[in-house]
């Protein structure tokens, strides 16, 4: 079974960008590549089609999979755990809901969980030539590992070579991949074949004595130092950063100013990527009352856990935010557990055990929680202009009143959908924002000329590829994925 983890010395080293990466660079030499991750920690989740129906698996999975050129399944990510507070999450196995892990089960309740990730690994090794794996967090948690399933577990189960991906902006990255490799035990040690350096920038000449000093202590190989790369916003597993936008659309005159909330369980937050790279459209993630209050459009996005992110949009001073906006003839949206705050109440015995609580009273709808979570990936039209998304939720909105709007409703200036990813489908994205437009006074017009936002997706797989190609060494990448351990 070939396959390779890529692992990493902290959370957000770059392992997502670097599994993308090498999936799309062996794709196109014509590797019938997949990747995998046994176990994601996110609240950025994508839908996808199984043979037996609608599954649930992590953002960057899905990704992944577009970059390696495979269609997406449950068995890529059969894991996935949604936090919905500090100490509890909820588990996503094979892409449906498989109950809760609470914060004192994480290293020791895990056994089932950990067998159907091995199960789904040998599904995905089965269909492909290779397997590019990703890691979690760091393999040096040696607090965990006797639960680990998805570092060093993975590896030791299916006898997979483990490279370890560093990011060099953070600073300390010589003593992160040292003591990656001098804390874990003497077996995971042997595991480890090499690393690779993130985000580099300057002269590279200046890194090599350290490098080579590092190879010459731990016996690792230098695979590559991979250049920083200032437009690659690829879908993560993290909340909102701002910085990732920095300059990708810049406005040619007055901007369309786009207040986010940042929600403390804040889920699906890629929803708003194709509004960043829309040009002139300028996006904001905060917790201001006062940006919320004074942007063109402000938006309420999707969240693991509506009833307690409501309470404290109004612990902030966000929901009168919201509310006396709209009473200023200001636009309003919000998606999924967003929309489901607009309503007038909320019935959930569900995710908080609340009961019945009143949301914001700005659409005339009665929100209901069941156990069944509903999973689709609904399409239509929206005043003739297509659009899709898909639907990831358990709360069942009964509307009273108001225009349809995406399996939601629109009222005067209050805008409300169950759909993610609808903001993706460019005609419609235009359309709907160039009506926004006009009910803010505002003077941005779309750009009919600016690229499809697929497109951009796929410029920047393309990018992330040609990096690794120049960068890494692939060729004992893909060597090393052929060996036993």
């Amino acid at each position: 079974m070939p396959g390779l983890l890529i692992a990493g010395t902290s959370s957000d080293a770059g392992k997502s960008l670097v599994v993308a990466g090498i999936c799309r660079a062996l794709a196109d030499r014509g590797v019938r590549v997949a990747p995998f991750k046994a176990q994601n920690m996110s609240n950025n989740s994508m839908v996808v089609a199984d043979p037996d129906g609608f599954a649930e698996i992590g953002r960057a999975q899905w990704v992944q999979a577009r970059a390696a050129r495979v269609a997406p399944t449950s068995a890529m990510n059969p894991v996935l755990l949604k936090p919905g507070t500090d100490r509890r999450s909820f588990v996503v196995l094979r892409g449906r809901p498989g109950g809760t892990l609470e914060a004192g089960e994480y290293a020791t309740g895990r056994r089932s969980l950990a067998e159907a990730a091995f199960a789904a690994y040998a599904e995905v090794a089965q269909e492909f030539d290779l397997v590019v794996c990703e890691g979690a967090g760091s393999p040096a948690e040696i607090n965990l590992r006797a639960g680990d399933y998805v570092n060093f577990g993975l590896a030791e189960r299916f006898d997979l070579p483990v490279v370890v991906v560093g990011d060099i902006d953070r600073g300390g990255i010589l003593a992160s991949l040292f003591g990656t490799w001098a804390i874990v035990d003497g077996a995971d040690r042997a595991r480890l074949k090499g690393y690779l350096i993130n985000k580099f920038r300057g002269d590279v000449s200046v890194l090599d004595p350290g490098l080579a000093e590092l190879t010459r202590r731990t016996g690792l190989r230098n695979l590559g130092v991979l250049p920083w790369l200032d437009d690659v916003w690829i879908d993560g597993e993290d909340a909102l950063r701002v910085d990732r936008w920095s300059g990708l659309a810049p406005a040619q005159g007055p901007p369309l100013s786009v207040a986010v909330v940042r929600l403390p369980r804040i889920s699906n937050a890629t929803d708003v990527d194709a509004l960043a790279a829309e040009p002139g459209v300028e996006v904001t993630v905060t917790t201001s009352p006062m940006t919320v209050a004074t942007a063109d459009l402000a938006i309420i996005p999707g969240s693991r856990s509506t009833v307690a992110d409501l309470a404290w949009l109004r612990e902030r001073g966000l929901a009168d935010a919201v509310v006396e906006r709209v009473r200023r003839g200001k636009p309003v949206l919000g998606i999924c557990g967003g929309f489901q705050m607009l309503c007038r109440e909320i019935h959930d015995d569900l995710e908080s055990d609340a009961g019945g609580v009143a949301g914001l009273g700005l659409l005339d709808g009665v929100v209901r929680f069941e156990a069944e979570k509903v999973l689709g990936l609904p399409s239509g039209t929206w005043r003739g202009h297509p659009v899709g998304g898909y639907a990831i939720h358990h709360g069942r909105v009964e509307l009273a009143s108001g225009e349809p709007f995406l399996d939601g409703a629109t009222n005067g200036v209050v805008w409300g959908t169950l759909w993610h990813g609808a903001l993706e489908h460019d005609e419609f994205r235009r359309a709907w924002l160039a009506e926004i437009a006009t009910a803010t006074a505002s003077s941005w017009r779309p750009d009919p000329a600016a690229p499809a936002f697929a497109d951009l997706r796929e410029a920047m797989l393309d990018r992330i590829a040609t990096a690794i190609t120049e960068h890494v060494d692939l060729d004992t990448l893909t060597a090393l994925a052929n060996q036993p351990a």
